[in-house]
């Protein structure tokens, strides 16, 4: 059960509280399951990796950016403690950039790049009179991104250089995480009203 969906949807519900987080999670795995399948790559282990990413963030927020303790730092300590593979855990690492991690693999890669922005795309959404991902459109995505005052702690630099990781423009990447997230509107509460 270890290193499964099943297993992480069972710790998200242990260490998770918080509705928005744990729909910021999903959303993250929802794009996590979208691009490995783009890719043609293990689609559950990326959406189970996506899912567990900020499996610690509501108990340790880690404001300081420790890059030892708080999040994901103690996620992942925990997670080695019941066998979850290193595969895993160095992707949830790498997705903090004060963790110091390199991010090698395409995994990695994709988590940071889909992590700010699947939390952004979803404030789009969820602003749009019709509160629905169906209505977004990558130009509404990046002039919202200029709004400096508009989800305020979603971090641009990271949306950015998470599209350069990955080599895909910037543009690319967003209509992908709205196609993902469109996938799912419904359990992630952007169906609309």
């Amino acid at each position: 059960m270890v290193n499964s969906y099943a297993a992480a949807e069972a710790l998200l519900a242990e260490w998770v509280q918080s509705e928005s987080l744990r729909k910021h999670c999903l959303a993250v795995s929802t794009s996590m399951r979208h691009m490995a399948q783009r890719q043609q790559v293990d689609a559950e282990l990326w959406a189970t990796v996506g899912l567990i990413h900020d499996l610690d963030y509501e108990r340790f927020p880690n404001a300081a950016q420790s890059p030892t303790a708080e999040h994901p730092s103690e996620a992942v300590r925990v997670l080695r403690e019941l066998g979850w593979s290193e595969e895993i855990c160095r992707a949830i690492l790498s997705h903090a950039d004060y963790c110091h991690v390199e991010r090698i693999t395409p995994m990695e890669k994709t988590l940071y790049a889909v992590d700010e922005l699947s939390g952004f795309v979803t404030a789009v959404a969820l602003v749009r009179p019709d509160k629905s991902v169906h209505s977004v459109e990558v130009s509404s995505v990046k002039k919202k991104m200029k709004d400096k005052a508009f989800a305020r702690a979603v971090n641009r630099e990271d949306i950015i250089r998470g599209a350069q990781e990955l080599d895909v423009p910037l543009e690319t990447l967003i209509e992908e995480v709205i196609t993902a997230l469109r996938g799912n509107a419904v359990a992630l509460g952007l169906n609309g009203v």
